[in-house]
């Protein structure tokens, strides 16, 4: 009696076959499975899309004076009550946020991509620029960011687009540190060794090998920053430093309510309440960034050339 005969199993479809994982993609689903960086995501998200929905979310304008309803409490009209010349507190609320999230924004960009290009081109040739850059770095880490900006605003004068400048220029020196660190370390790592002996140009060897390796550490400190910047873009405005009235940003909301804390708590609570989940989202999503960097494998293992 013959055997019965063996089937041979079929090959799994293509479409079950696993892809390889980028490392950024690793990366994102690592901060992404920490449950403070998912508390922080919905936060920011939220804010975010108030902030650019206030059109639709409320038909109020934020500067519209209404002498009739001066420092009324919330209400259904007036979900966060209004201000001590009648404007809506809702839709300053909104509309600030827009404003406070783009300082943060496009100060963190301007001192990341200044710093990140100096740190880049100290890093790797040396020398007198690189002796020269790092004592200009020490001497500004001296000052905190806050007072380096202030200095700053002090040349510039007062007004949002100088806040935005002062605080970028202000975190210049962190990026430039950073970036300078990581390219000594990765300058002679084996990869870069071997792109050279092909004939690679610095340009190249700097933006395909060295800048992305350093990413991962930059993207910790670019994420912690913006909500730094946004803090400090709202200490501005309460100066008196940044934006100037009547437009509306939470600092600046703040410095407006705070002569009528005592009667009109609504004026400093809601604006204040904005900066800090503001700025406690986006530090839980650095915090889990920068456990899943520490947790991650080397980013010193590019390929070669």
């Amino acid at each position: 009696m013959s055997a019965k005969p063996t089937s041979l199993a079929a090959p799994a479809p293509a479409s079950r076959m696993v892809r390889s994982e980028s490392p950024s993609a690793r990366l994102v689903r690592r901060t992404l499975r920490n449950r403070g960086a998912q508390i922080g995501a919905v936060i920011l998200l939220v804010l975010i899309a108030a902030s650019l929905g206030a059109p639709i979310l409320t038909s109020h304008d934020p500067n519209a004076i209404d002498p009739t309803a001066t420092l009324q409490p919330p209400s259904r009209e007036h979900p966060m009550g209004t201000d001590h010349i009648g404007r809506d507190v809702f839709a300053r609320f909104l509309y600030g946020g827009r404003l406070s999230l783009r300082v943060g924004l496009i100060a963190i960009a301007l001192g990341a991509t200044l710093g990140v290009t100096i740190g880049l081109i100290a890093g790797y040739y040396g020398g007198w620029l690189d002796a020269a850059s790092s004592w200009v770095t020490d001497v500004l880490l001296s000052f905190p960011d806050i007072l380096l900006a202030l200095a700053i605003i002090a040349v510039l004068g007062p007004g949002i687009v100088n806040a935005m400048l002062a605080i970028g220029i202000a975190f210049i020196p962190s990026f430039m540190r950073l970036t300078r660190g990581n390219v000594l370390a990765i300058r002679e790592m084996d990869y870069v060794e071997a792109a050279r002996a092909i004939g690679a140009s610095d340009h190249q060897i700097l933006i395909k090998h060295i800048l992305p390796n350093a990413l991962r550490t930059l993207l910790v400190l670019l994420t912690l920053g913006i909500g730094s910047a946004i803090l400090a873009g709202a200490a501005l405005s309460f100066l008196g430093l940044g934006a100037q009235p009547p437009t509306p940003e939470w600092g600046a909301m703040l410095n407006a309510g705070q002569k009528f804390i005592r009667q009109a708590w609504w004026l400093t609570v809601f604006p204040g309440l904005g900066i800090f989940l503001t700025v406690l989202a986006i530090n839980l999503i650095g915090d889990a960034l920068s456990d899943a960097v520490a947790g991650a494998t080397p980013a010193y293992s590019n390929k070669a050339t």
